[in-house]
């Protein structure tokens, strides 16, 4: 009989546990349903106390989600806030990264957002995303062989795309490489003809 009523209130407090979190599950989504909703009618800052009213410190998808309602609303400390804990809680998540380049880049914390750039790039060393923006940054402080290195790879993944042919067209002209550099504005030209950028570079180097 003893072995019986411990396996009953064992059994009990299963399904008691069990209840319990399927009423947690079910209220959270609702939360998250009515934020999107709310979220589609421009009504951010109501998304965000929909959310905050189910807030767990370590729930990942609230801390993203909530990261992304407070960008939307243009207070780009808050978003980092939220985002950064999004990243904290998961550091090999590429989504939570590029989710916190938002608000820094608004920020125009740079330094910040290269730093992320290269983390994601630890993770995912084939993330043309990540390394044409580092790039992108490397090229603008005049960084021209680190930009040179990661726009190479672009175009390596890429050879047609513009945007990595463009760049690294330029990045070979500030290197002296004016041969190359030319070779690179021709290709991109066809992806993109007529480009007034490439025209540029090009008349540079004639």
């Amino acid at each position: 009989m003893e072995v019986l009523r411990k396996y009953l209130t064992t059994l009990l407090i299963s399904f008691i546990s069990f209840n319990v979190s399927a009423q947690q599950d079910a209220k959270l989504q609702a939360a998250f349903k009515e934020s999107y909703s709310q979220e589609t009618n421009k009504q951010y800052a109501s998304a965000i106390a929909t959310l905050k009213a189910v807030y767990e410190e370590k729930s990942y998808e609230l801390n993203l989600r909530i990261g992304w309602l407070y960008y939307l609303n243009n207070d780009y400390p808050q978003s980092q806030t939220y985002y950064q804990k999004a990243v904290n809680l998961r550091p090999y998540a590429i989504e939570a990264k590029f989710g916190l380049l938002k608000p820094l880049i608004s920020l125009q914390n740079w330094d910040k957002a290269l730093q992320l750039y290269e983390d994601i790039l630890n993770i995912d060393p084939q993330n043309t995303i990540a390394g044409y923006w580092a790039g992108i940054i490397y090229y603008y402080r005049r960084k021209y062989e680190q930009a040179a290195k990661l726009f190479e790879k672009v175009v390596n993944l890429y050879p047609f795309d513009y945007d990595g042919n463009h760049m690294l067209a330029w990045t070979y002209l500030n290197l002296g490489r004016s041969n190359d550099a030319k070779i690179l504005f021709n290709k991109a030209l066809l992806a993109k003809p007529g480009d007034a950028s490439c025209l540029e570079g090009l008349g540079k180097i004639r």
